[in-house]
Order: structure tokens, then sequence, then C-alpha cells
């Protein structure tokens, strides 16, 4: 299973401390790669839709966030309607993100077992 903080991941002789799970065609998750990389951050960057988390990963990330998966989760997107997640528990949350990453909530930036959620993208700063 792969560490959602990135500290698993061995860089220039320490570990990465910084992971987003990113999808590069929006424009938030675009922007705070953005500001991250403005302050000399240089995150682990996941491209989540195409190496999705696990449900023991989004457990990890959601503890870290302090938010319930319903916090985490796009409503918005029609595979949630397709599923009927309204009245979803957590559980059922949980295991359709990891199956279904569109729903995840990007860009999440991970950093020393914290989390934030980059809605708005300067939200993620919080964490440095």
């Amino acid at each position: 299973m792969r560490d959602p903080g990135g500290r698993g991941r061995q860089r220039k002789g320490g570990l990465a401390l910084t992971t987003i799970w990113h999808n590069p065609h929006c424009s938030k998750s675009r922007a705070a790669l953005a500001l991250l990389e403005a302050r000399g951050i240089a995150p682990e960057v996941r491209l989540y839709l195409q190496d999705p988390p696990a449900e023991a990963e989004l457990r990890a990330a959601l503890a870290a966030l302090g938010r319930p998966a319903r916090d985490l989760v796009r409503r918005g997107e029609p595979v949630f309607r397709d599923l009927g997640l309204a009245t979803a528990d957590e559980d059922t949350l949980v295991a359709a993100m990891a199956a279904h990453p569109v729903l995840i909530e990007r860009p999440l930036v991970l950093h020393r077992g914290r989390a934030a959620l980059g809605r708005p993208p300067e939200a993620v700063l919080a964490l440095f």
C-alpha cells in the first residue's frame, strides 16, 4: 500500500514529506501545485485518477484532514448520482471513492501526517 503522506518515497537522500493528489486538468489543482512550487516545495505528484488510492489510504487521508468522507466526495459527478450516494454512509462513500477516483475532491495535499484540501488553492499553505 502506498503511504498517503508520501513518506515512503525516497527523494534526494531523504523522504518526500509532501504529496499532492493531483488532476492536471483541474485549475484548482494546478493552482495549488504552482503555489507549493513557488514556495520551493517539490511535492510528490500523485495522479490519483491513474493511481487511485486504496480504501485504507483514503481513510488515512480523511483522518489527516479531520473531516468525514462526505467532505471529500465530489457530489456533482454523474457517478455520485448513478450510485445513489446522496444518503450513503462513511464506509460506502470511501468504497465508492476507491472504486471511482473521479469522486475524490482535488487537490488534496498531505504533509507530515496532516492534510489540506485545496479549495481554495491557498488553503494548502496552512500545512507549512
